[in-house]
Parts: structure tokens; C-alpha cells; sequence
């Protein structure tokens, strides 16, 4: 609970007459809003509950199986959830509330100018490389760990098999045809370092801080991509790697109808990626703001695609086949460690070792699928709608004719994540339940590589020309979840448990 006051601006949760936000009662009023739309009378349950903060990921679930029941109802469901929260944010200019359409139709005369700084040589893509372990795989070597981690369950097969076709074809690397937008541009797990290998023309939007456009500038001088930065209009003029460091940057959060004109003023059709991540309930917040400024672009020019990295920390539909996979693994435990797991679980009151089961729901399509569920209750409620608000916009936007690509990031140690000692902890004891959490540059290695897969595959589940049998078949495939998708146990029923572990470890490894 927070309270509004004069000196607010941008975009904020809705505030009461009292002039009191919560945070609770509006995702809890968005949740409402999906459940409505799904007329199955679940939004009753939710208005009755009371142990929300323990409770919330019961209600993610529900509302994803009841999308799996019909593709009409994946859609509805998505727009009910997106329009609900566009109508319940504000955005505070000079001291009064506006709603987000009226702001954003509305930007200030002073925005933004493009400043530009171009790579030392531009000849040629660099060739794709992932960095593992202390390594740099490629050619066969890069192959055989695909494999690996097919086998071992850390990806999906289709994620696999993106990747191998991006090593094929190395002519897919050549960006230089694209002008693609990074909202959240120094993400430490984003494709920022890949595309500035790969002759990619980058509008960065970040803050304006001077670490953040130092690494930005620097990726940008070494590489081959051209580098297009937001410079505030009123100031000065100037050119190079110092002044871009000096004067680059914009806010997402209170600057967001200026960013959008920003973006509307550069040539071409534009390739948007929505990473920004902040702290606790302004994580919510900036996702509204990248959600008003791709709705915006997407108005202006219906040729923009879409992308998202997902956490695997949420709630997903699945193929039957995975969830049959997780269960199985659940039943084929050692008979020693099925007793010890049940004194454990009844010590915790159930808490510990939780089987990681779902019904198998029978969609209207004819087609069979299952739910994993994989939230972590200590990045806490506000993480869990920001992320379903990707994943709403992605289904909508792609059902709409739009190219958009989102797939499952693999849990990764970023600062941002490890900062808190329980999860860090928990990242370090999570391969002892065969879940693998990779290093910042791998990450950023395999996503940007599966981008550039959605972007040039004509095959690809990102074209809106390739069918789909239902929405969420979008989210299914592509997916790089570290193993937490075909774990026999719910991830938060043994993340203490793991732990536990870490926290007698120095390393992941």
C-alpha cells in the first residue's frame, strides 16, 4: 500500500479517494477482470480470499486452464485481463491523473531527439558463439550440448531445434535490414552484446545513468550494429561515444508518450523487445509503460513485431506430453527417498514435496494439454501479473496478425535475481534437482540466437501466417526453462530444500 501525493508523475496504480494505492486490490481487480471473461463463476473465489500473497499462484493456474479450454477463450480472457489494466492505471502529469490513452495521446512538446554512434567496422556478422562454463562453444561442440541439454530436459526439443537452425544458417545473423527497439537496452540477460555483433540497427531505451550508456557505448564502439539513443531535445548538441555516455537515456515510467513519438519517428518497420524488470511493484508499472508504448507503435504501424523473454517462474500451458513427463519422473522415485520425502512432507505440513501434477485438460480444438507451475511466492504477486501481462499482450497481438516472439528464458544469476540470499541460494542447490540455471552470457547468447530465429524462420510459430491450434501453443514451444517444466516437484515446494544446499556451496557448479 502506497499512498499518491503531488510529487507522483508517470505511470502509478490507481489511487482512492483517500489517495491510498494498493497493489492488492488492483491485481486482484485485473485477475477479476480475466476470470469474468472466462464465465465460469471463478471470480467469486478470488473476491473471497483472503490469503492473497500465499494464495495468488492457485488463481494464475485456474485462469490458464480455463484459456486452455478453447482457443476464443485464451483470447478473451487476455483482453479482458489487458483492458482491465489499462483502464485501472493512471498516469500523473503536473500533479493530476490522466488515463494511460489520454497521456499517451498526448506527449510534451520537449521529447526526444536521436543521437547515433556507429560500430568500428561494419563489414560482416560475427559468427554466433555461446559462452558456457568457462567456454566457447560452436560448430559441433555448440551441437552436442544442444543435445545434451534436450536429453537431460533443461530445453524443450523446439528450443533445440531453433537454435540448431540458426547455426545452419549463418546468413540469418546479418541484422543490418532491421531496426529492432530494446526497452530495458542494458538488461543484463538481454541480446544487446549479440546485436551489436551482428550489424543490428538497436534503439536503447535506459535510464539515463552514465554506467549504464558507458557499457552500451562500449559494446557499440567494438561491434558492428549502429546504435540509436534517445537525447532529450533541450539538450545540447553534440555527437560521439562521450556525449551519447553524457546525454543518452529516458525513463519508461514517466516518459513513456515522449519514448513512443521518439519511436515513431524512426524509418521502417520496428522489431520491439520488451525486457525492462524493476524491483517489486514498479515491475508491474513498467510493464504497463512497455505495454502502452508497443500499443502505441503497433497503431502507427501494424508491420512492428513483438518479443518477450518469460520467466520460467510462472504458470504455463504445456503439451500433455510434458506434464505425463513430470508426473512419470514423480511415480519412478527410489522407495528410500518416497519415504523420506513423506516424512519430510508431513514435518512441513505438506509444504515440502509437492508432486508436480495437473489434470489434463481437453481443449475444444480436440487437443489435449496440461498447466506447470512454477512460481517462486518470494518474487511475490506483483512479478506474477507483470509477467501475465507479457503473456497476454503476446497472445492478443499474435491472434491480431502480429509477428511475436516469446519464449522461455532459462532461470539466470543475474544481479537483480541473486540479490536476494534465498534465491541465490537456491540457484546454487538447484542442480541437485536436476534444474540448471545458467550464467548471464549464456543466456544472452541463446535468447538474442532465438529472436533472429523468430525473426527469419518462415516457419516459425512468430509468423501469424503459421496456424496454431491454440493461442497458447505460442508460449509452448521455443521454451528454455532449465529443467523446471518436467521436475517431479512443484519448484517452490523444494526450493528451501535446495537451499539448504546452496548455501553450503560457493557455486552453481
Amino acid at each position: 500500500m502506497t499512498s499518491a501525493s503531488g510529487s507522483d508523475s508517470g505511470i502509478q496504480f490507481p489511487s482512492s479517494p483517500d489517495g491510498r494505492r494498493s497493489t492488492t486490490e488492483t491485481a486482484r481487480a485485473v485477475f477479476e477482470a480475466a476470470f469474468e471473461a472466462t464465465g465460469a463463476g471463478s471470480s467469486r473465489e478470488l473476491r473471497a480470499e483472503r490469503r492473497w500473497r500465499e494464495r495468488y499462484p492457485h488463481y494464475v493456474r485456474q485462469l490458464v486452464e480455463h484459456s486452455l479450454e478453447s482457443p476464443e477463450k485464451a483470447i478473451a480472457i487476455a483482453r479482458a485481463g489487458l483492458d482491465a489494466t489499462r483502464r485501472a492505471f493512471q498516469f500523473w502529469r503536473d500533479g493530476q491523473p490522466l488515463t494511460v490513452d489520454a497521456a499517451m495521446a498526448t506527449p510534451s512538446a520537449e521529447g526526444f531527439r536521436t543521437a547515433t554512434l556507429e560500430g568500428r567496422d561494419r563489414s560482416a556478422p560475427a559468427t554466433w558463439e555461446v559462452p558456457y562454463r568457462g567456454q566457447s562453444l560452436s560448430g559441433d561442440t555448440l551441437l552436442r550440448q544442444l543435445d545434451a541439454w534436450e536429453r537431460a530436459g533443461v530445453m524443450e526439443p523446439s528450443h533445440a531445434e531453433a537454435l540448431r537452425l540458426v547455426q545452419r544458417n549463418p546468413d540469418w545473423l546479418d541484422l543490418s535490414d532491421r531496426t529492432m527497439v530494446l526497452l530495458g537496452a542494458a538488461s543484463e540477460a538481454g541480446p544487446f552484446p549479440w546485436l551489436m555483433r551482428w550489424r543490428a540497427n538497436v534503439a536503447a531505451v535506459d535510464l539515463q545513468r552514465p554506467r549504464v550508456w558507458q557499457r552500451l557505448v562500449e559494446l557499440t564502439s567494438t561491434g558492428n550494429g549502429r546504435l540509436l539513443a534517445p537525447v532529450a531535445s533541450k539538450a545540447p548538441a553534440g555527437e560521439g561515444a562521450e556525449y551519447v555516455r553524457a546525454e543518452a537515456g529516458a525513463d519508461l515510467l514517466t516518459q513513456t508518450p515522449e519514448l513512443a513519438a521518439w519511436l515513431r519517428s524512426l524509418s521502417g518497420d520496428l522489431d520491439v523487445a520488451s525486457l525492462a524488470y524493476l524491483d517489486g511493484e514498479r515491475h508491474v508499472r513498467v510493464s504497463v509503460a512497455m505495454d502502452a508504448l508497443v500499443t502505441a507503435l503497433t497503431e502507427a504501424r501494424p508491420g512492428t513485431s513483438l518479443a518477450y523473454m518469460a520467466t520460467p517462474t510462472d504458470v504455463f500451458a504445456v503439451p500433455e506430453e510434458v506434464t505425463l513427463a513430470a508426473t512419470s519422473r514423480y511415480g519412478q522415485r527410489a522407495a528410500l527417498g518416497r519415504v523420506a520425502q513423506a516424512a519430510l512432507r508431513g514435518v512441513s505440513r505438506g509444504a515440502l514435496y509437492q508432486p508436480n501434477v495437473c489434470r489434463i485438460i481437453e481443449s475444444s480444438n480436440g487437443q489435449r494439454y496440461g498447466t506447470v507451475d512454477c512460481i517462486v511466492l518470494q518474487q511475490g504477486p506483483n512479478y506474477a501479473l507483470a509477467k501475465r501481462l507479457q503473456q497476454w499482450r503476446a497472445i492478443v497481438s499474435r491472434a491480431a496478425g502480429q509477428r511475436v516472439s516469446i519464449n522461455v528464458a532459462p532461470s539466470t544469476a543475474t544481479h537483480s535475481v541473486v540479490k536476494n540470499p534465498l534465491l541465490a541460494a537456491g540457484f546454487r542447490g538447484a542442480s541437485a534437482f536436476g534444474v540448471e540455471i545458467f550464467e548471464p552470457a549464456t543466456t544472452n547468447a541463446l535468447m538474442a540466437a532465438l529472436w533472429v530465429h523468430d525473426l527469419r524462420n518462415p516457419a516459425a510459430l512468430s509468423d501469424p501466417r503459421v496456424p496454431l491450434r491454440h493461442p497458447l501453443e505460442l508460449i509452448m514451444q521455443g521454451a528454455n526453462h532449465g529443467g523446471m517444466w518436467r521436475l517431479p516437484y512443484l519448484t517452490r515446494s523444494v526450493l528451501p530444500l535446495a537451499a539448504l544446499t546452496g548455501f553450503t556451496r560457493r557455486s552453481m557448479y
